[in-house]
């Protein structure tokens, strides 16, 4: 028997799915035959993304414009989720995210909520409202919140020159503390919630950097090269799958051996 991933006859709701990591997220888990919320906040192709990703694959997906970090309205989609695609939701890729890449002594209040509203409390947010939904029907789940490699290390932009990209890199730290907190908590519940922590990756954000930066970055990965998106996207099925059912609290680190130096 051939070994596959299954994912068919559920719903996975995967924020920020509609570009980067959180596109190729997106097509993994309608590859595998689920069904596909896309949460999104402003991009203006959204929806033209989730049309792609449903052609090519035979699934069912759906664009929502929803702001994660508004707590209500997160609940309010999730309550929609179901009864527009006709099945019950079994996963959640929890991957918004931004960045403000500013001297620490440039930055501002006003960055440092832009930052942790998106990528703390959306993923709070996010995880809460699939995890109330699943209790209350006592039904089983799985999330997968995307970190980066960056919640532990400090990332380079040459030889000891810092990215200078404070907050993006504590507000990582703190979701990935936040998955083993939220695993512990839903473990009881039959919900598991784990990390991936990207490691440097090919998307739309990466392609716009200074070119000898990527080529430098690129040199310090034991692999040589950045990852491509479905290089991230895969592992992300795996974690939402039952593939993976003894793991909670667990991060996994798609790094290309970034990490073990």
């Amino acid at each position: 028997m051939v070994y596959q991933i299954d994912l068919s006859g559920g719903t996975v709701v995967v924020t920020g799915g509609n570009r980067g990591i959180g596109l190729a997220i997106s097509e993994a888990v309608a590859s595998a035959g689920a069904n596909v919320a896309i949460l999104f906040h402003s991009h203006p192709k959204a929806h033209e993304a989730a049309e792609g990703v449903a052609k090519k694959h035979g699934v069912k997906v759906k664009a929502y414009q929803c702001d994660v970090s508004d707590a209500k309205k997160v609940k309010d989609t999730i309550e929609h989720i179901e009864k527009d695609l006709g099945t019950p939701i079994t996963g959640l890729a929890a991957n918004a995210g931004v960045s403000v890449v500013k001297p620490a002594t440039e930055l501002t209040p006003e960055d440092f909520h832009k930052v942790f509203d998106a990528n703390v409390l959306g993923a709070f947010n996010s995880c809460q409202a699939v995890a109330q939904y699943w209790i209350q029907r006592k039904s089983k789940g799985s999330i997968v919140i995307t970190s980066s490699m960056s919640s532990s290390l400090y990332n380079q932009k040459g030889l000891n020159e810092p990215l200078t990209q404070i907050f993006y890199n504590a507000s990582k730290g703190a979701v990935s503390n936040m998955v083993k907190g939220l695993a512990a908590e839903w473990a009881p519940h039959s919900i598991r919630v784990n990390a991936l922590e990207p490691g440097f990756c090919n998307t739309e954000q990466t392609s716009g950097m200074d070119p000898k930066i990527r080529e430098w970055q690129a040199s310090s990965v034991p692999m040589g090269r950045f990852s491509e998106p479905h290089e991230q996207g895969e592992p992300a099925v795996l974690l939402l799958s039952d593939k993976s059912s003894y793991m909670t609290g667990t991060i996994l680190r798609p790094d290309g051996g970034f990490s073990v130096y």
